[in-house]
């Protein structure tokens, strides 16, 4: 078994407020969340990092778009706007050391975040 939450989580080794699954990725409410809608979307193969991506994940990341499209159709966000972040190291603001990507939305969000 891993000590990785998020594969914890896509095992269903751990309870979440899942909001879609399939077969590369699962994706879930933010316990923290930083927006009225906050996803994370996660792919089920555990890769650490962004710069853990090989080239056989290139399918992966785009089907994780069109998954962060989809979502946002369905959370009523898309015609507003929404905003798809990943964080990549600590400095960076990872702090799950599994890659994932925010799905934020439903307030006007600013750049640079806060």
């Amino acid at each position: 078994m891993s000590n990785c939450i998020f594969c914890k989580i896509a095992n269903h080794e751990m309870d979440s407020d899942i909001v879609y699954e399939d077969e590369k990725v699962v994706a879930f409410r933010d316990l923290e969340p930083q927006a009225p809608v906050h996803i994370l979307i996660v792919p089920k193969k555990h890769i650490a990092t962004v710069l853990d991506l090989a080239e056989e994940d290139n399918e992966l990341v785009g089907h994780i778009y069109q998954v962060a499209s989809k979502i946002a159709e369905e959370e009523g966000i898309a015609e507003d706007g929404f905003r798809v972040v990943n964080n990549c190291n600590e400095a960076g603001g990872q702090t799950v050391f599994h890659l994932h990507f925010h799905l934020l939305g439903g307030r006007d969000l600013q750049w640079p975040p806060g």
